[in-house]
């Protein structure tokens, strides 16, 4: 993180904030890897609190002239002007990813808007916050397809998908997930955009020990998977995405929908294509849709592939 690269990501911040987006958005993606010496680092904008996430650990020195840098970026005329008042330095390379308060007042919890909807974040108790910022465009097709259909939403986490179907009509929800606590979050989440939550079911199960439960409740016109790469003990990408492709048959309604994800950056889109002609041969893939402009990437195949398919 050198010092040329500090001068490219302050200047890539000062126009980020001014004017500040009027919705939470990524301000800068290294990850990416566009932007040599700052392919660890991103920057989200969660509406006057400034998220900054290092997923390495940087030398002392780097670390220090970060700091500096991210200080003074709180004394510009761009700050002020976005009127951000907290700022936030979140260490994802350590055990359970301290954040460290910069600036401002501590937070636990923090509302956000994405297309219209609301959304409850956590700050500083966990490694995710609570809504992965580049499936904005995966949440608002979901939202445009779900008018009067029944939804499945696999590995729910704290059922973004599921508000986003509500806001468009779906007739029904089911999200599972095993972590009660995300789902808590889920229901929360639907309460502050005011839905029915007769129109929505939690199952808070293992999702390959639940078939049963979740085939009960079905055909789905729409399922979205979208699982974690690991998640030790229950799910490993590479072993367990077939098994549930197989099962699509069973839980599809004719012409039904399938957005099929993967955020794995060694996974290519051809993982999903070639899973589901070998498994689920009535079903065949439409298309990708696009990752959010804020979310360059010098390998189109290493960002996230948010894919659909139709029987």
């Amino acid at each position: 993180m050198h010092a040329d690269a500090l001068a490219i990501l302050q200047q890539h911040l000062l126009r980020g904030l001014d004017p500040a987006p009027s919705e939470t958005r990524r301000l800068f993606h290294g990850r990416g890897r566009c932007w040599q010496g700052l392919e660890q680092i991103t920057v989200d904008w969660l509406q006057g609190v400034v998220l900054v996430a290092l997923f390495r650990e940087p030398a002392a020195a780097d670390r220090a002239a970060l700091q500096r840098m991210l200080l003074a970026l709180s004394e510009s005329l761009a700050w002020r002007r976005s009127r951000a008042h907290t700022l936030l330095l979140q260490h994802r390379y350590l055990p359970d990813s301290p954040t460290e308060l910069l600036l401002g007042e501590p937070l636990d919890e923090w509302l956000i808007d994405e297309n219209g909807l609301r959304y409850k974040l956590d700050l500083g108790r966990k490694q995710n916050n609570g809504l992965f910022l580049d499936m904005r465009y995966g949440r608002r097709w979901v939202q445009e397809q779900a008018c009067g259909k029944r939804v499945l939403n696999l590995f729910a986490y704290t059922c973004g998908f599921s508000v986003a179907a509500l806001a468009g009509g779906a007739e029904h929800v089911v999200n599972l997930d095993m972590a009660s606590a995300a789902l808590s979050r889920g229901r929360e989440n639907h309460r502050l955009n005011r839905h029915d939550l007769n129109r929505v079911s939690f199952l808070a199960h293992e999702l390959f020990k639940s078939w049963g439960k979740v085939k009960k409740l079905g055909p789905y016109d729409l399922i979205i998977i979208d699982p974690p790469s690991f998640q030790k003990g229950s799910f490993a990408l590479s072993r367990d995405y077939r098994k549930i492709l197989r099962r699509l048959p069973e839980l599809l309604a004719a012409d039904g929908q399938v957005l099929a994800c993967v955020n794995d950056p060694d996974v290519a889109p051809a993982f999903l294509v070639e899973g589901m002609a070998a498994e689920a041969t009535q079903l065949r893939f439409e298309r990708r849709l696009d990752n959010p402009p804020e979310f360059p990437d010098v390998n189109p195949d290493s960002g996230l592939k948010a894919l659909v398919f139709v029987r």
